[in-house]
């Protein structure tokens, strides 16, 4: 019977960072109307101002889409009368990729007016259009670290590193995280959108063997 060989098992991280090349904002539209029709069809024109001016600044078809559409009944307390409806709210949700992000500013100025007070902003996220590169980067750190803290451990007893028995990815890719400002200019209505960087992390799980 051969005996299992002797073995080390650790973790590694690495992170990569690079510009971001990719933004991802969500746009709301909130009306409110006496009446069901009245809130929905407003809600419909605002968001077609919307997209109509985003597509007119280049933004492609593809990297538009629309989620969360609502209309509900906006209730009030009343004494004596309980519940009463007080109106409708119709709302709805639209993703925008922008990937020009030199003149992310100027969109999303542009998108803001075209729906007015009807607007909410719901975020926005800078990552990378494709991200293989990075994510490639991230592995390598991740394994340059692993095999560090197994060589130091190795010397520690005494041995050396061997072959590799396993190697595991234990969680994916963390999201990009922006290291991204954005401030409110004096001279203009607009926001400035900065890129600064965006991190990918990888972990690792890799098993050696040490020799004897």
């Amino acid at each position: 019977m051969t005996d299992s060989p002797r073995s080390i098992s650790v973790a590694g991280t690495g992170t990569a960072e690079a510009v971001p090349d990719l933004l991802t904002v969500s746009i709301g539209v909130e009306c409110r109307r006496d009446t069901v029709a009245e809130a929905y069809t407003e809600a419909g024109t605002r968001s077609a101002a919307i997209t109509s001016e985003l597509r007119q600044h280049g933004v492609d078809d593809a990297d538009l889409s629309t989620s969360g559409l609502n209309v509900r009944a906006e209730l009030n307390w009343q004494d004596g009368r309980g519940q009463t409806v007080t109106g409708y709210l119709a709302s709805s949700t639209l993703t925008v990729r922008i990937r020009e992000l030199s003149a992310s500013s100027q969109i999303l100025a542009a998108a803001v007016a075209a729906g007015g007070d009807a607007v909410r902003l719901n975020g926005l996220t800078l990552g990378f259009a494709d991200s293989s590169a990075v994510e490639a980067r991230a592995r390598e750190a991740a394994w340059q670290d692993a095999r560090t803290t197994a060589e130091h451990y190795a010397s520690l007893a005494g041995t050396g590193l061997g072959r590799v028995l396993s190697l595991t990815q234990h969680t994916g890719f963390q999201a990009p995280i922006p290291v991204a400002k954005m401030q409110r200019e004096v001279a203009v209505a607009s926001l400035t959108v900065e890129a600064g960087e965006s991190g990918v992390t990888a972990t690792i799980g890799v098993v050696w063997e040490l020799l004897d």
